[in-house]
């Protein structure tokens, strides 16, 4: 099991593991999952990283069929200015590898924040913390466990 699992069990939180076999070759793991578990791009989220100007890394939970925007996630954050965190850095602060990073069950409590379409699903699709494997749980299950705060942060 992973970090993000045990969490979520020790909760005693609702949630359901879906898993899928994993394509080295995939161009977006997100996509990927959706795909290859009939779910729709919209309700599937998928989990980045960022560094403000000061260095703090930020955890940022978007649609995978949109993307992150950086300027709305700064001024969600409170902070002059982020960039994609190094995948190094993203990997050695949650414990987890890229493409894989959930945003439950981190080495380190980093700021979250969810984009506020997942309020429009009952339940969302998040990395359980590896590949090939997702969590499907509600929005305020995501937002509880994660300490995380929905804002506009997403674009299509």
């Amino acid at each position: 099991m992973t970090p993000a699992i045990d969490l979520l069990r020790k909760a005693a939180a609702e949630f359901r593991l879906l898993s899928y076999e994993h394509d080295p070759k995939s161009a977006s793991y997100g996509l990927e999952a959706a795909e290859k578990l009939g779910l729709a791009p919209a309700q599937v989220f998928k989990t980045l990283l960022v560094a403000s100007e000061k260095g703090e890394l930020l955890v940022a939970v978007v649609p995978v069929a949109g993307s992150l925007d950086l300027k709305a996630l700064a001024q969600a954050a409170a902070v002059k200015k982020v960039d994609m965190a190094d995948p190094a850095a993203a990997q050695r602060a949650t414990g987890y590898l890229v493409g894989g990073i959930s945003p439950l069950g981190q080495k380190k409590r980093l700021r979250t924040f969810i984009d506020s379409s997942a309020q429009n699903h009952e339940r969302i699709n998040v990395s359980a913390g590896r590949r090939g494997l997702e969590l499907e749980l509600s929005p305020e299950t995501l937002a509880l466990h994660s300490q995380g705060q929905f804002a506009a942060i997403g674009r299509d």
